[in-house]
């Protein structure tokens, strides 16, 4: 078997189109944009080369045929931040075979040890948490847009080689119709008829606004958090102009305490529902097919990116004040028909509870492992969020 770094036109086309074969049977994948790929991997779009750097490969069988691809990247603001010096890997696609699937696995564990990483978490994101973050292990149904699908067999290649769990990852899904249950609704009313808080959707005339309270409220809720980097301002902006052009005003949720934002509930509608019609492109002509199912109301899914109270204000009922704010303008509309909320870690019960409270059943789990480069160090899962 031959390695081949991803450095030429060639080689990115390679890795692109590998997957597309490897799951052409699979009725439930969903291409993702090759765009959305290439940037994770463009040091002039993806701001993490300013502190760290990523590899790709191929590997090819001795016919010529390529049998498996994989990143293998550093991190260096949170290398340090947990028990071991952690890198990452990702963008793992393989053919049922233990011994492809090992041979990625040495190349990586090689690439990250000779720049001081004693660990690899994976499969990840050479980027924010996310995005492209974790194994597909239950609910192999259509993904959402940049959450991984991956095959069944995956999971034994991962686990046999020695990775273990650090944590799980839940996507919850509720009817947009069904009511908030009785007792989570009234608590929440009496959060929102407080005068000393507010709540409003977002303005995209005002995305620079709305840019700031997102980094204020995100570095205080999850910055913290282990192997989570604070994100600057620079950041901030661009994470919301990347959303612009797809974001719905009614979907995006702000809540105010004294004129000082103390929470945020975003949600854009799901992408792939209207992605899966382009192939993998976003040319002049996919452009115009996605804006055709964008207006003709193909899309009846949405999508939660991403919540986030600010420690002080968390279980006083303010995570159901925002969510009856949103539901009161979204559920007469009409528009949409589902709700899924993405990336619930195990390690944050309150969440989860949240999730469960709001009437949310887990339709999908994802594992993101841990792999200790000397095998009689100890292995930790993430810390649970108190």
């Amino acid at each position: 078997m031959t390695f081949i770094e991803v450095v030429t036109e060639s080689d990115r086309r390679e890795f692109l189109q590998f997957p597309v074969r490897l799951y052409k049977n699979e009725k439930n994948w969903i291409r993702p944009l090759d765009k959305d790929i290439e940037e994770v991997f463009d040091k002039e779009k993806n701001k993490f080369f300013r502190h760290g750097e990523a590899c790709r490969w191929i590997l090819k069988n001795d016919k010529g045929e390529t049998v498996a691809r994989v990143a293998a990247f550093i991190n260096k603001k949170t290398a340090k931040s947990t028990q071991y010096v952690t890198g990452g890997m990702g963008f793992f696609e393989s053919i049922n075979d233990q011994h492809v699937a090992n041979t990625l696995f040495d190349r990586c564990k090689q690439w990250l040890s000779e720049r001081g990483m004693e660990c690899m978490e994976g499969p990840i994101n050479f980027g924010e948490r996310m995005k492209w973050w974790g194994l597909l292990v239950d609910g192999f149904v259509e993904p959402n847009y940049c959450t991984p699908y991956h095959f069944a067999y995956y999971r034994s290649l991962f686990e046999t080689y020695g990775f273990k769990e650090y944590f799980k990852q839940f996507t919850f899904h509720r009817l947009v119709s069904d009511p908030l249950p009785a007792l989570y609704a009234d608590k929440a009313d009496r959060i929102a008829r407080d005068p000393r808080y507010t709540f409003e959707s977002i303005k995209k005339s005002q995305l620079e606004k709305y840019a700031e309270d997102f980094r204020e409220i995100y570095n205080k809720a999850w910055g913290k958090h282990t192997g989570v980097a604070e994100i600057t301002k620079a950041i901030a902006l661009t994470q919301m102009k990347q959303m612009k052009p797809v974001m719905d005003e009614d979907l995006i949720w702000y809540a105010y305490h004294d004129g000082k934002p103390v929470g945020f509930f975003i949600m854009i509608p799901e992408l792939n529902q209207l992605f899966k019609h382009l192939n993998g492109q976003f040319n002049w002509w996919a452009k115009i097919v996605f804006m055709y199912h964008k207006l003709t109301g193909s899309c009846k899914k949405m999508f939660g990116v991403v919540f986030g109270i600010v420690p002080e204000f968390q279980g006083r009922g303010l995570e159901g004040a925002i969510v009856m704010a949103a539901a009161k303008r979204i559920q007469p509309m009409a528009k949409y028909t589902e709700f899924e909320m993405n990336w619930i870690g195990d390690f944050n019960p309150k969440m989860v509870h949240i999730c469960e409270q709001v009437g949310g059943k887990v339709v999908k789990t994802h594992i993101t492992y841990r792999y200790n480069f000397d095998p009689s160090k100890e292995h930790f899962r993430h810390p649970v969020i108190e």
